[in-house]
Formats: C-alpha cells, sequence, structure tokens
C-alpha cells in the first residue's frame, strides 16, 4: 500500500484555469498595463527619431500604419516648432501630392519634427480610453452604469464628424468641404480668424472636433462597457474560485481516505 499513487487525484484548477483567475481578480491592471503600452508606443516613434535610433521609430510607423491613416496634416508632431502643420507646409519639404498614400509615408525631419504614430483623432479615442478607465476604477461604485442612449449620445458626435469628413475627403483631400468649412464661415459670420475655418492644423475648428469627439467616444465606451466587463469578471472569479473549493474539499477527503489506507497497511503488517 506504500506504492499508493496520488498523482491521479487532482489538485486544483488547471493551468489555464489559473490564469484565467488571475486575469478575472486583476483585469484592470492588465488593462492599465497591456492597453496603456499600446496606447503610449505610438508617442515613443518620435522619440526614437529624435534620438537617432530610426529603425525603431520606422518599426512603430510600420506597425500602426495598420491600424491608422497617419496623414501628416493630422498628426501631432513632437521635438520641432510646431504641434502640426498644413498641407502646403508639409508638401514644400515631402512631395507636392495630395495623394493620401504618399502624404501618409511623411513622418517628420529635423526641423519639423517628427509625428506621433497615429492621427490625432486616434490619440483623442485610444488616450481617453484609457484614461477614463483608470479614473471609472475608483469611482466604480459611485458611478451608475451609463444606459445604451447615453453611449449612443456620447458616440453620437464622432459618428457625425467622422462621417462627414469621409464624404468630404471623397472630393479630394484638402477640396472638400470639411476643408474649408465655408458652411461653419457662414453659420458664425466669420467671427473667427480664417485658420481657425480652414485646414486641419492644431486650433482649427475640425482639429478641435476631433480632439472633442473623440474625448466624448472614450467617455461613452469606458462608462457604458467596463461595468459589464467588472462583472464579467468578476463572475468569472466566483466561478473558478467555487471550483476550486469544491476540488480542495475532494483532495482533502481523498488526503484522509489516503492516510487511512495508509495507516491500515502499517497495522496489517505489524499483525
Amino acid at each position: 500500500m506504500e506504492n499508493v499513487n496520488r498523482s491521479s487525484y487532482s489538485a486544483g484548477l488547471t493551468i489555464f484555469e489559473r490564469f484565467l483567475l488571475f486575469g478575472s481578480k486583476n483585469w484592470i491592471s492588465l488593462f492599465a498595463l497591456i492597453y496603456g503600452v499600446f496606447v503610449l508606443l505610438p508617442f515613443l516613434a518620435p522619440m526614437f527619431m529624435f534620438l537617432g535610433l530610426d529603425s525603431l521609430g520606422k518599426a512603430i510607423y510600420t506597425v500602426y500604419s495598420f491600424l491608422c491613416h497617419q496623414l501628416p496634416q493630422r498628426s501631432y508632431f513632437f521635438f520641432g516648432p510646431k504641434i502640426s502643420y498644413s498641407i502646403p507646409e508639409i508638401q514644400a519639404v515631402w512631395k507636392d501630392t495630395f495623394d493620401t498614400l504618399v502624404l501618409r509615408q511623411f513622418t517628420g525631419n529635423t526641423e519639423m519634427g517628427w509625428k506621433v504614430a497615429w492621427s490625432d483623432r486616434m490619440v483623442s479615442m485610444y488616450v481617453s480610453t484609457w484614461l477614463f478607465g483608470l479614473l471609472w476604477w475608483p469611482l466604480r461604485k459611485r458611478l451608475k452604469p451609463l444606459p445604451w442612449w447615453g453611449l449612443f449620445l456620447f458616440l453620437l458626435p464622432m459618428a457625425i464628424d467622422g462621417t462627414s469628413h469621409l464624404i468630404s475627403d471623397l472630393y479630394g483631400i484638402g477640396q472638400g468641404f470639411r476643408d474649408s468649412n465655408a458652411w461653419l464661415v457662414q453659420l458664425t459670420g466669420a467671427i473667427f480668424p480664417i485658420t481657425f475655418y480652414a485646414g486641419d492644423a492644431w486650433g482649427s475648428f475640425n482639429a478641435w472636433m476631433r480632439l472633442i469627439t473623440g474625448v466624448s467616444f472614450g467617455v461613452g465606451i469606458v462608462w457604458f462597457g467596463f461595468p459589464f466587463l467588472d462583472q464579467a469578471f468578476q463572475d468569472t472569479a466566483q466561478s473558478l474560485q467555487s471550483k476550486a473549493k469544491r476540488l480542495d474539499a475532494w483532495q482533502t477527503k481523498l488526503d484522509e481516505s489516503y492516510q487511512m489506507l495508509v495507516r491500515t497497511a502499517q497495522e496489517s503488517k505489524e499483525k
């Protein structure tokens, strides 16, 4: 009886279940870390270019080019005199073209600085989702979940702004109604400088709308979606913990039975 094999007894959760339990109990920390890296990595591209680590910078630009149009006139620039540039300014140092496939290839230079690896709209969307996600966690018990119609209202501004930009760009970059915003000039009586109405540079109407609607998107996604995520992870963790307790109880009973068999065998030998 000394050779009874205890390896056949279940000792607890599987490796996958242990991993799932850990993730469910620490999901907000994993979100902060993993999603944070995803959000902040594009900001390292201009830094790497500035430091002369071109291969690292270009690698980030390449990876994020599959996620964003990366048009330079709608991107933020670091390590230069301005945070953004107009199409004529970019054409003067790059190529005299309105072709988006060519324009998006311009990452910057030592005089103008280097662009972030995705557009200003993507920055406002993803960064706000990350920041408001971290802010929501300590306030989650005080905030009521956002209803579906609230989510709709938070996403509607981006839907309108993004769709109107998409339609405008069909007329050609720099030639659509969202490039001149003549309709807004008429609506406001031209009370603002022309730089506010035309183009996409920082301080323009277009730039402000991409920033504001992106932040609205982030708030809506977090406020509506995170309570569901949190509840789902709590349910998963409770289910796995209950299973672990049941397995532990069975393991205890098996251990007791095993010890009893060992004692019985020893007593039999002594007799």
